[in-house]
């Protein structure tokens, strides 16, 4: 169980590299602080440090598990022995792998085969134990991935798939029989596949035929494709009201599937029979919003509860409707499992502390050999009062400083996420170069009720910077930060909203560095991957040629012109998400110009899942607020 987005459909432009993806920029410039013999700088390390992901195991052989590391400098996966203690990197790429699924039997591993970062590709799966790689589904081509799911029997796999010509289409494939995939589900429109059930009678989906991309409905069928149930909260006049799939009841012939739902305001677990048609309200009347999954027995849930940024871990006993909390340190917990002897494994991590995969055993469950991570400096938490209500903001500075301090405005992606008390170590980095750090969960982001997330819609983009103007305005006023040196920059959505900002805002920053963004808004539209254009028609209200004066309204490239500080940007040539061409449009104006800027293109997709070229990418961006940042 990852830690709840906020969201049943597909985020915006998250990258693979979550918030470890920004890098560092130094007022001071590039040469690092290094000790005698050139030692790592502290920064430095925080990304070659070995990582690892919370793991995932077989839900029928849990000595069997998988899990994500950086180990080898590049994110791979790695299968896990926990009988034996044997781990083995079971994929090797040189753009990396982190998409993967252990069956519940735990003989294959599925991992998902694109081309460098394009997201684009089909499953393969290999044994366990180790063995050749083969294609997990032959008679499927190539497409963009819309959720697997996996039978116990061995041999059934539910694969979604999206693609420019179709639309989604799900398929019932019978693995090493011979027999071709047979389309169960079909729409233009974004769904995804939810989960199977214990016994794989029952398939969830989750779709937005209504049009809605950020507000999914949930549609149970059978194997052979006929519907067997529906829950759709965007009808009876209940609007912008979203569901999602949490799991079915780990107990054969057992109809009861866990559902996500919004109905008060934001997002709550409820148990829906999908045979009789009735719903279990859960009301656990906890602030924030709240996921959950079964512990393997059915027995209870483990619910993830997430507030302000910051999260916690509790048990709920369907019986007796109690609630107890499980213990762990303030911070975020990221992920979580239960596992068959009752006890729970979590990803945990604060500002202050590099993520650890522990158990409420005691100690810590899988610990990567090699060169720790030097910590970071806690988050401390202002409220501001903005335009559409009062604003969270999470800051870092250097120990001892005081202001007014150089300050980068690093802003998340999404944009339906947000930022938390957690270990990142671009913001960390920013921090050891003597910068503060402000980081602003924005109107669209998650975890402060779904008016909130929904907020933007229409003046996107716009909405958000009211809301940074709002932080930066008390950042200056409160001695913090020195106005003449101030940098907004952010990847994805970030980044989007960093080219926008200098354009809408062009006396407010002093540098703007935009990783992965948005920069012309119809090119964008047009050669981004299905599934966010659907989202961009619910966020903007239409496409295009529908209604142009918004997308014109929100585009970066509309504001080029009154762009007045030097401007940093990096770009993916193979990304999906923020596709090349569009930035390129951007880059040429400034060029006709002459507006002072640089471009740094690499070949991956959105974001790197090499270590090097990360670290690339930081020394590139240090250089270039050495050179542009007043002293």
């Amino acid at each position: 169980m990852t830690e709840s987005n906020g969201s049943g459909a597909q985020d915006r432009r998250d990258g693979q590299d979550g918030q470890e993806q920004r890098g560092p920029g130094d007022r001071r410039g590039t040469r690092e602080r290094r000790g005698p013999a050139g030692e790592m700088p502290d920064w430095e390390k925080r990304f070659r440090a070995p990582r690892v992901s919370l793991p995932d195991w077989a839900e029928d052989a849990p000595d069997r598990s998988l899990f994500v590391s950086n180990a080898t400098g590049t994110y791979e996966l790695y299968a896990w022995d926990r009988a034996s203690g044997e781990q083995r990197q079971a994929t090797d790429r040189p753009n990396g792998t982190t998409d993967g699924l252990l069956s519940p039997d735990g003989e294959w591993i599925w991992w998902f085969d694109d081309k460098d970062g394009d997201e684009f590709g089909v499953w393969r799966r290999q044994p366990f134990t180790g063995g050749p790689d083969e294609a997990a589904v032959p008679g499927l081509e190539a497409s963009y991935p819309a959720g697997l799911a996996l039978g116990r029997d061995g041999r059934t796999a539910v694969v979604g798939r999206s693609t420019d010509e179709d639309g989604t289409t799900i398929h019932l494939a019978r693995v090493g029989s011979g027999e071709d995939p047979v389309e169960i589900y079909r729409h233009r429109e974004s769904a995804g596949v939810g989960d199977l059930s214990h016994d794989g009678s029952l398939i969830a989906i989750e779709h937005t035929e209504h049009g809605d991309a950020m507000h999914s409905a949930l549609r149970v069928l059978r194997p052979d494709g006929t519907p067997v149930a529906e829950l759709d909260d965007t009808k009876g006049g209940r609007v912008e009201l979203g569901l999602e799939v949490l799991g079915f009841a780990p107990v054969d012939g057992d109809t009861r599937l866990l559902v996500g739902h919004q109905r008060r305001g934001r997002w709550e677990p409820l148990v829906w029979d999908v045979a009789t048609g009735e719903e279990t309200d859960l009301a656990l009347e906890l602030p924030g919003d709240v996921s959950a999954e079964w512990y393997p027995d059915g027995s209870g849930l483990l619910v993830a509860h997430s507030f302000e940024a910051r999260s916690e871990l509790f048990r709920y006993d369907p019986v007796t409707r109690e609630l107890t909390r499980i213990p762990t340190l303030p911070g975020t917990v990221s992920g979580a499992t239960a596992r068959p002897d009752g006890s729970v494994e979590y990803l945990w991590s604060s500002a202050a502390e590099p993520s650890a995969v522990r158990s409420t055993d005691g100690g810590v469950v899988l610990d990567p050999p090699g060169m720790r991570s030097p910590g970071s400096v806690p988050v401390e938490d202002v409220w501001v009062d903005g335009p559409g209500g009062r604003i969270h903001a999470l800051i870092q500075k250097p120990v001892g400083s005081t202001g007014p301090l150089p300050t980068v405005f690093d802003i998340h992606g999404g944009p339906t996420w947000h930022d938390s008390d957690s270990f990142a170590a671009g913001p960390a980095a920013w921090v050891d170069h003597g910068y503060a750090v402000v980081r602003v969960n924005y109107r669209g982001s998650t975890g402060y009720g779904r008016a909130w997330t929904d907020a933007l819609k229409h003046r996107v983009g716009l909405i958000e910077l009211e809301d940074i103007a709002a932080v930066r305005q008390w950042a200056i006023d409160s001695g913090l930060a020195d106005p003449d040196r101030l940098i907004l920059t952010g990847g994805s959505w970030g980044g989007y909203l960093t080219l926008l900002g200098m354009g809408t805002q062009p006396d407010a920053w002093t540098l703007g560095i935009a990783a992965v963004p948005v920069a012309d808004y119809v090119t964008a539209y047009h050669d981004e991957m299905e599934a966010l254009k659907a989202m961009d028609r619910t966020l903007l209200g239409g496409t295009p040629d529908e209604v142009p004066e918004r997308f014109e309204a929100s585009s970066p490239l509309t504001y080029v012109d009154q762009v007045k500080a030097p401007v940093y940007i990096s770009a993916g040539v193979n990304d999906p998400r923020c596709p090349l061409r569009q930035i390129e449009n951007y880059v040429k104006r400034l060029e006709a110009r002459g507006a002072v800027h640089e471009v740094y293109r690499y070949d991956a997709g959105h974001g790197s899942l090499v270590v090097d070229e990360r670290i690339k990418q930081i020394r590139l961006e240090l250089d270039f607020a050495e050179r542009h940042l007043p002293r």
